[in-house]
């Protein structure tokens, strides 16, 4: 019962986030533009000018170097040997298997954040963290959305994920800054 009302609930929040990003969409093809509005918190650059402030939760795909575990066993007290290290390979070579899949590139951080549309980029502040993470337009390379997602690739660093009810919107106002109103 709470699933199909989780399920109804998540189904509407997608809905409702297509029709933002279509309207926007059919504002901005009719020559509509984004609306600038002051924001707090976040220190421009002369010249920018703040389209967007909201939720969304975040994360960034990249891989990572292999953490080998230890070797694993146990102690054996043989009757002719005496007391010896037994190492248990397959459960060592579960664990390392384990190290390897886990470094493979794959969606990590995911972490709620504030994020400003700017003229000049995505800014990003992860919950918990002090300092803004800057990622600008000029460094965007593609947008693809994935309802309700948006994946922005940049040339200098790691793709990252927004989602939630406002990614659709912000995918569709990123590509309008992106390619300009023609």
């Amino acid at each position: 019962m709470w699933s199909r009302r989780r399920d109804r609930a998540e189904d509407a929040v997608r809905t409702d986030a297509a029709q933002a990003a279509s309207a926007l969409t059919l504002h901005l093809q009719d020559g509509g533009g984004l609306v600038p509005f002051q924001v707090k918190g976040l220190a421009l650059a002369a010249g920018e000018v703040a389209l967007a402030d909201v939720s969304c939760s975040a994360a960034r795909f990249y891989g990572t170097d292999v953490d080998y575990p230890t070797s694993t066993g146990y102690f054996e007290h043989h009757p002719t040997f005496g007391r010896r290290w037994v190492t248990n390979r397959r459960l060592d070579a579960r664990r390392r298997q384990e190290a390897e899949d886990a470094a493979l590139p794959q969606w990590r951080d995911h972490t709620a954040a504030r994020v400003v549309l700017t003229s000049a980029g995505v800014r990003l502040l992860p919950r918990g963290a002090r300092e803004w993470m800057p990622f600008d337009h000029a460094l965007l390379t593609d947008v693809t959305a994935e309802l309700p997602a948006v994946v922005l690739s940049y040339s200098t660093c790691a793709p990252l994920l927004l989602s939630g009810p406002a990614a659709p919107w912000l995918g569709v106002a990123i590509e309008h800054l992106r390619h300009g109103s023609a």
